[in-house]
């Protein structure tokens, strides 16, 4: 039996168990599957080497299949290799089964969810990068669906990928025509594509998607290439089956009873081949020997300094001791003072420029090779990346990400430059760690309390400089909170965080002098919450509490903070509650209802 032979049928094995499984699951796009099976043949059981038993071994190429609704090929590839039993592709979408409607790590060989299109390229950028830090000679393939490639991301992550020279990425886009609802916009104008990929300084190689020999040819070529490379396959929705070919409107229908029949007829009967004779096993991999540990030096501070530049400080002291530690930043990093680690450790600072949905789906990619990303931007642009943020909690990645010029504080550059729903872009995610300090040392102590975390993180960083609250070395586990100032007498709690720690103490030294006193807490850990830690606190003052925050009212501190009182304290909100403008940071706190004024009137109201 020829190469050609074996891979032809394969390619209609992987088709009718694609049909299938998804009429079994009675949901799924099945036509979506039948457009790669040729590619996904080829790319599988020829061109990628991987080791079966082992999904990270560092001799596997990686796979990402950003086309996620073309999941039941992946399943049904996989059990082609003998990593899944065949009886289990029969499981599709249940409730029980690793194999998703979309891949999610929850299935080991899987690095990323995807299915939120336009994504799959960034992390695989972030993968190849891991594999180029690693000294690897391996290689990442990213699969794409022509519909996904109206996303900006996309675009984004061809330009990072090409300015980083990765020449052991390739990209295969399946041009089959067909989006969800309408056609694609070039449809099958492969030119239109190949202009925009060489513009990027990629490899273009355009191919027939359904001719073996070309596909195997075009993986070669792209394998020769000093630069990223795009096979650009022309293909057909539903490839095989007359009714469905280059057909409209079967966009994630799976085939009843009747139709599975009348396809299963037209493809012909199963052919007996064992694929799994045709996985290439690679060498094994040297898995790179790296330093991981999370306690690091902490520096002194005497004198005010802004938390973004304790974080730099801190984040260099970990580089020092941990060779897992990557940086990766969005051209803010003199602003954020990542620039410190980029001088200290070039090979592992990626610069992506001003592109922040590639910056996290990268740091996805580069997380699931075992890399520590820590990422910096100013917290407002954070929200571009807000699906790639949803996404890496999806893909239970390990991503550190820091948000620096917060709220109101940050002064005269203005609204567009505050982070003020950051907050809210973290809380909701399930896992997702937040935490807010309020001085150096604390800033310092939360980097490293974040290093021993495993899963997302947030940061939250302020500009201006602030007085030093706590002492080096004071431990700020995640969970907990500080209890600042305390009195027999206290008759209100007042919870605040970073700069509004500051605030609260500029009031509560006033108050002092008409003899009137109250709890403070700093809920440096916004998430999550130290709740029976404040729960204590305000029972022991009879239930009165202000929270103040550099935040707006949904999302934030406040709400934590009255979900877990749950009705059983008064409450006054204190948080921005319009739309800012520019002006000095003393008047932008008071302006908008945050600064020690507004404190002190909360805590006589109270």
């Amino acid at each position: 039996m020829t190469k050609k032979d074996a891979l032809e049928k394969i390619a209609l094995r992987l088709r009718i168990f694609s049909l299938k499984m998804t009429s079994k699951s009675g949901s799924g796009h099945p036509t979506t599957c039948l457009s790669m099976a040729d590619l996904a043949a080829c790319l599988f059981f020829d061109e990628m080497q991987y080791n079966i038993a082992d999904p990270g071994d560092w001799g596997n190429d990686e796979l990402i299949l950003s086309k996620g609704h073309a999941a039941p090929i992946l399943w049904a590839a996989y059990a082609e290799a003998g990593i899944i039993p065949h009886k289990k592709l029969m499981d599709l979408r249940k409730i029980t089964s690793p194999l998703e409607g979309h891949p999610t790590p929850r299935m080991n060989w899987v690095k990323s969810a995807t299915g939120s299109l336009g994504q799959g390229l960034s992390v695989g950028v972030g993968v190849a990068l891991a594999q180029k830090l690693a000294m690897s000679d391996r290689r990442t393939y990213i699969v794409m669906g022509d519909g996904e490639m109206a996303e900006g991301s996309v675009w984004e992550a061809a330009n990072v990928a090409a300015d980083h020279g990765l020449d052991n990425l390739c990209t295969v886009v399946d041009i089959n025509r067909l989006g969800q609802s309408d056609p694609t916009m070039h449809q099958h104008n492969l030119q239109a594509y190949e202009n925009k990929f060489r513009a990027f300084g990629w490899e273009t190689i355009t191919i027939d998607g359904h001719d073996i020999d070309k596909i195997l040819d075009a993986f070669a070529k792209a394998r020769k290439t000093d630069r990223p490379a795009v096979i650009l396959a022309k293909t057909y929705k539903g490839r095989g089956v007359s009714f469905l070919e280059d057909k409209n409107g079967w966009h994630g229908k799976p085939l009843n009873a009747d139709d599975l029949e009348k396809a299963l007829a037209e493809l012909g009967p199963m052919p007996e081949i064992d694929a799994s004779q045709y996985v290439k096993k690679p060498k094994k991999g040297a898995v790179p020997v790296l330093s991981s540990k999370l306690s690091f030096k902490k520096n002194s501070y005497t004198d005010k300094i802004a938390t973004r530049r304790a974080y730099g400080n801190a984040l260099v002291n970990l580089g020092q001791v941990n060779d897992r530690v990557v940086c990766i930043d969005g051209d803010v990093k003199n602003s954020t003072y990542a620039d410190d680690f980029f001088k200290a450790f070039p090979r592992r600072s990626f610069q992506m420029y001003i592109a922040e949905q590639v910056m996290i789906g990268a740091g996805i990619g580069l997380s699931a090779k075992g890399f520590v990303p820590y990422m910096a931007t100013f917290a407002a642009f954070l929200s571009r990346a807000h699906d790639q943020i949803r996404m890496a909690a999806y893909s239970m990645s390990n991503l550190k990400v820091v948000g620096s010029h917060v709220g109101v504080s940050i002064g005269e550059d203005g609204p567009s430059q505050m982070g003020l729903e950051d907050m809210a872009i973290f809380r909701p995610i399930p896992g997702c760690v937040v935490l807010y300090p309020s001085d150096g040392h604390s800033t310092e102590a939360c980097v490293e309390s974040l290093a021993r975390h495993k899963g997302i993180s947030y940061l939250r960083t302020s500009r201006p400089a602030t007085a030093g609250l706590y002492a080096k070395g004071e431990k700020f586990p995640i969970g907990g909170s500080k209890v600042l100032k305390s009195a027999k007498g206290d008759k209100v709690v007042v919870i605040a965080a970073g700069i509004t720690v500051h605030e609260a103490l500029k009031a509560h030294a006033e108050l002092a002098e008409d003899k009137v006193t109250f709890r403070l807490i700093d809920a440096y850990s916004v998430q999550p919450l130290d709740v029976e830690g404040i729960r204590k606190e305000v029972r022991a003052v009879g239930g009165k509490v202000v929270v103040v925050e550099d935040h707006f009212k949904a999302g934030g501190l406040g709400e934590a903070v009255a979900a877990a009182l749950a009705g059983e304290a008064e409450i006054v909100h204190l948080a921005v509650t319009e739309l800012p403008r520019s002006g000095k940071p003393d008047e932008l706190l008071e302006r908008y209802g945050i600064s020690a004024s507004h404190i002190i009137k909360a805590v006589k109201c109270k």
